[in-house]
């Protein structure tokens, strides 16, 4: 299959619309080619496109932020000559001068398919922008890795912030080419956009399901985004970051296994399976113990759980992470019911809030799990409006038609 960055490449009637434009890209370190060139670099040295500024996400143009709120700065590169400016330091929606630097926008960025992820924010910031000043938008697609379901809860109405662009579903299912339409369409952004799209993609194919396995080589999009299996199971894993809990900083495999120095992992476990069993489908959990070498818990003996979705019991179409770690915390409080749970701190720049409820779009989840009479056939009963209203709404943004 081709990425869109790939098409882009080898198509020179595509190019043929940024003749004497100046051009600009986004982009991170996953914004490679087939041959594991970094876009900047491919387009570079085509020869045709005039390279004129270049903007890195969170975690930076070069990847090299490890945590959250850890702010890159503005440089030049030191190849091409260009500015390249962060959308992750002193601001996060680019400045009127960054916007004067480039006529089109070349958006070449991996998400990994969940709401969190900010790089969906800072896509609807661009689009904004560029409706505002006059600027064109190229979304080169890239594949969602956890494919086309659809799990939690939407965001809900005064929540928005940089982990929350818009009323998604934690798995929205979309590619960032599909949340391009979905947000020039439901902001109503009169903005010159196009999405370069991929071809061959077909996200209900195994064994990848939305990854191209065994084509395409896995680049951290983050530093702690590691491979598939991360990206799989991150709708649950992201949450543990506004808890108590670790959820695998420090270790090698960040955000698919959590835990902490105080709680019993296997019997964890039995209270989940107890609780709801057909939450736990499609994966494999196995109670484990590891030590962080940073971060929450960093050098104490933790006892936890991993996640694993990296066998034939993997069942892409039942796996339900966000449920599943929903059900961890549910089960850890009906086990220890003043275990300190929330973890009070600022997240993305939000004041004043708990972290797992600017997580999650609201104090719903929260309220279902420390609530000892709400059951988890109350919280489906929660979150299926949402995820049917969800698949309704999308419908209308699709490009790829598996």
């Amino acid at each position: 299959m081709k990425f869109g960055i790939d098409r882009l490449l080898a198509d020179a009637s595509l190019r043929k619309p940024l003749a004497g434009k100046r051009v600009a890209l986004l982009a991170h370190p996953a914004s490679v080619t087939s041959t594991l060139v970094h876009s900047l670099d491919a387009l570079a040295a085509i020869g045709d496109v005039r390279l004129t500024a270049a903007f890195g996400p969170q975690h930076g143009l070069r990847g090299d932020k490890q945590d959250n709120m850890i702010e890159s700065p503005d440089f030049n590169d030191p190849v091409h000559g260009i500015p390249v400016f962060s959308l992750y330091g002193t601001v996060r929606r680019p400045t009127a001068a960054m916007m004067d630097a480039f006529d089109t926008l070349l958006v070449d960025l991996q998400d990994v398919g969940c709401r969190i992820y900010t790089f969906i924010t800072t896509l609807r910031y661009v689009l904004e922008e560029a409706a505002a000043k006059g600027k064109s938008v190229w979304v080169l697609d890239r594949p969602n890795p956890a494919g086309r379901p659809i799990e939690g809860l939407r965001l809900r109405a005064g929540w928005e912030s940089f982990v929350g662009a818009g009323p998604l579903p934690m798995r929205h299912g979309l590619t960032l080419g599909e949340l391009a339409h979905w947000f020039v369409r439901t902001l109503r952004l009169n903005v010159d956009y196009r999405v370069i799209e991929m071809e061959g993609w077909n996200p209900q194919s195994a064994p990848g399901y939305g990854w191209p396995l065994g084509e395409r080589s896995w680049v951290n999009p983050s530093p702690n985004a590691s491979n598939l299996w991360m990206a799989r199971a991150y709708a649950g894993t992201v949450m543990i970051e506004g808890t108590t809990l670790s959820e695998g900083r420090g270790t090698t495999r960040p955000l698919e296994l959590f835990g902490a120095p105080d709680i019993d992992a296997t019997a964890l476990l039995q209270q989940m399976h107890a609780l709801a069993p057909h939450w736990l489908q499609g994966c494999r959990l196995r109670p484990c113990w590891f030590e962080p070498t940073f971060h929450k818990h960093v050098g104490k003996l933790c006892s936890g759980v991993q996640i694993h979705v990296d066998d034939p019991a993997y069942r892409h179409d039942v796996f339900r992470p966000w449920r599943l770690v929903a059900l961890a915390l549910k089960a850890l409080r009906h086990q220890r019911a003043s275990y300190p749970i929330w973890r009070h701190f600022d997240y993305e720049y939000e004041r004043g809030k708990l972290a797992f409820d600017v997580i999650n779009g609201s104090e719903l989840l929260r309220e279902w799990i420390d609530d000892p009479a709400a059951t988890p056939a109350d919280l489906d009963a929660l979150a299926a409006p949402d995820e049917r209203s969800w698949e309704d709404e999308r419908r209308a943004s699709l490009i790829y038609s598996s």
